[in-house]
C-alpha cells in the first residue's frame, strides 16, 4: 500500500487549498479572537461546524459574556475538506478549536503534544455510529465487484490517516488481504478521489460521510462495503488547544454550550437542520438527511467509554502507516469542561447521558399508508414526497414500498426514501439498496455481500430490483 508518512501528510496540509478563509490579523485591541476549524461537508460534525455557524449559537453565547461586562470576541470560521489541515493549523497555533473524525483526532493529539502551546484535548463528541457505518467503500456503477476481497491488486482512493482509510485497512485485513501490499492506495482529498473514481483512474474509493452517500445518490457510484460490518464504533469530535483554553476558559465553555444548543436543534428539528446544513455545505438536502435524519447519526456530545475504547483500538492502525508519537489517550480526553456545560445548561444529566447508547433521534409518528404507529425503529423508514413539508414515516419496508407505489400512482415525485439495512441497521437510500424477496416479504440491504449472506441462510429468497419490489408489494 503506497502511502505518505504522517509527518509529510500534515506538512503538506499546511498548503492545502481546503481553507475558505485565511487567518486575519485585524483583531481590534481588547478583542479576544477564537479561530474555529470545521468541515462543512463532513456532516456529522455539523453541531460543531456548519449548523453551529449558520445558527450563530457561538456568537450568541459569547455576546452574553460581553453583555455581562466581559471582553469582546471575534469568531473566525475556517472550512476544510479533511481533519489533517485543521491539525496542521493547530500545530502552528493558528486554530484554537477544531472538529474531525476519530482517526484524525488521534493524529491531532499525537502531533500537537510536543508543543505546549499547540497541545490539544478531546473535549466533546459531535456524532457517532456504534457499528462504524459512517465510513464506506464505493465502486463505479459498472463495477463487477461484489465484495471487499475483489479489490485485491486494485487502486483505491482514500485520504490517508482518515477514518475512511482506517476502515479500508481493517476491512481488507478481515478479508485476508495484506493491507500493506494487497492494494495500491492513492492518497487523495475526497473530491479528487471522487473524480478519480468517476474517470476510472481508481477502482474504488474509501471515505467518510457524506462522500459515499453523495456519490451513490448522484449515480456516480454504488456501495461495495458498509463500515458497519466491522462492528466498531466510529465518531467525530472536538479538540481544543489547551494553552488557548487555559487563557480563555470562558470561550471553551461558550463553545460547548453552543454545541449543546446546536445538538438540541439537530435532534428536535432534523429535517429543518438538514436544509440549513445543505445550504451551508452545498450538499443535496437528501444526502444530508440520509445521515443526519432520525435513525442515522447519533448526535450525542458525551465522551462515552465505548468511543474512547474504540479510539485506543485505532492506535495500532496509525502506527502501521507512519510516524505516530505515543499518545496517552486517557490523558488526551478531558470531559471536565463538557460536564460543566451540562451542569450549566440544565437540559440533561451528563452521567445519565454518557451511559445512554440508544440513538436520541428515532422515527416516530403514524404511518399514513399502513395506518399504524411506528414502534420498531430497527425497521422503520421515511418517504420524502416532493412538495411535502417533511418526510412521512413508514412502519417497515413493506409499508415504505407501498407508500412509494401510492405516490407514483398519484403522479407524485418521491425525492428520497430511507430505510435501515435489514442486517446491520445502517440507514440507507431505499432505491440504492439491494432488495431481496423472501416469500411476501421484501428486505433491503446496503451491499451485495449482505444480501448474499441472507440468501444463503434463507432458501427461496431471491434478489429483485427496487422497481420490481415497488410494483409487487401487496397490502
Amino acid at each position: 500500500m503506497k502511502v505518505r508518512l504522517l509527518p509529510a501528510l500534515l506538512a503538506a496540509a499546511l498548503t492545502l487549498a481546503g481553507c475558505s478563509l485565511e487567518s486575519s490579523n485585524d483583531t481590534p485591541a481588547g478583542t479576544v479572537k477564537v479561530v474555529v476549524g470545521y468541515q462543512s461537508k463532513t456532516i456529522n460534525t455539523v453541531t460543531a461546524g456548519t449548523l453551529l455557524k449558520a445558527q450563530g449559537y457561538l456568537e450568541q453565547r459569547l455576546r452574553q459574556i460581553t453583555d455581562r461586562g466581559g471582553a469582546r470576541y471575534q469568531v473566525e470560521w475556517q472550512d476544510y475538506d479533511t481533519g489533517a489541515p485543521i491539525t496542521a493549523q493547530m500545530v502552528a497555533e493558528k486554530i484554537d478549536i477544531g472538529s474531525m473524525g476519530d482517526y484524525p483526532l488521534l493524529i491531532n493529539g499525537s502531533r500537537t503534544q510536543a508543543n505546549e502551546r499547540a497541545k490539544t484535548a478531546l473535549v466533546s463528541v459531535t456524532g457517532y455510529n456504534p457499528r462504524g457505518a459512517l465510513n464506506m467503500v464505493v465502486v463505479p456503477p459498472d463495477s463487477t465487484a461484489t465484495s471487499i476481497a475483489e479489490l485485491a491488486g486494485q487502486k483505491v482512493s482514500a485520504s490517508v490517516g482518515s477514518a475512511g482509510h482506517g476502515t479500508l485497512v481493517q476491512a481488507l485485513t478481515r478479508a485476508g488481504i495484506d493491507a500493506g501490499k494487497g492494494v495500491e492506495v492513492l492518497n487523495q482529498q475526497p473530491q479528487i478521489g471522487a473524480t478519480a473514481l468517476e474517470s476510472h483512474q481508481v477502482q474504488a474509493l474509501s471515505q467518510f460521510v457524506a462522500w459515499p452517500g453523495l456519490l451513490v445518490f448522484q449515480n456516480k457510484a454504488k456501495l461495495l462495503y458498509d463500515g458497519a460490518e466491522l462492528g466498531v464504533p466510529t465518531f467525530h469530535g472536538v479538540v481544543a488547544r489547551r494553552a488557548y483554553t487555559a487563557e480563555h476558559p470562558e470561550v471553551l465553555q461558550a463553545f460547548l454550550a453552543a454545541q449543546l444548543d446546536a445538538t438540541a436543534f439537530q435532534r428536535d428539528r432534523p429535517f429543518e437542520a438538514a436544509k440549513i446544513v445543505a445550504d451551508g455545505s452545498g450538499l443535496p438536502q437528501e444526502v444530508v438527511y440520509l445521515y443526519n435524519g432520525p435513525g442515522g447519526t447519533s448526535f450525542d456530545t458525551t465522551l462515552k467509554p465505548s468511543l474512547i475504547n474504540a479510539l485506543k483500538g485505532d492506535v495500532p492502525y496509525l502506527k502501521s502507516i507512519g510516524d505516530f508519537a505515543e499518545l496517552d489517550v486517557d490523558g488526551f480526553v478531558d470531559s471536565g469542561p463538557l460536564r460543566k456545560a451540562f451542569a450549566e445548561d440544565g437540559r440533561a444529566d451528563y452521567d445519565r447521558s454518557v451511559a445512554t447508547t440508544a440513538n436520541p433521534s428515532l422515527i416516530s409518528g403514524t404511518d399514513p399508508i399502513c395506518g399504524r404507529a411506528v414502534t420498531d425503529s430497527a425497521r422503520a423508514g421515511e418517504v420524502w414526497i416532493d412538495g411535502a413539508d417533511r418526510p412521512q414515516p413508514a412502519a417497515d419496508a413493506g409499508c415504505l414500498l407501498r407508500a412509494v407505489q401510492t405516490a407514483k400512482s398519484q403522479g407524485k415525485v418521491v425525492r428520497a426514501a430511507y430505510l435501515p439495512d435489514a442486517e446491520l441497521g445502517t440507514r440507507w437510500l431505499a432505491d440504492k439498496s439491494i432488495w431481496v424477496r423472501d416469500g411476501d416479504a421484501f428486505l433491503p440491504f446496503t451491499t451485495p455481500a449482505a444480501a448474499q449472506r441472507y440468501r444463503q441462510a434463507h432458501a427461496g429468497a431471491v434478489n429483485v430490483s427496487y422497481d420490481q419490489a415497488v410494483t409487487d408489494v401487496r397490502p
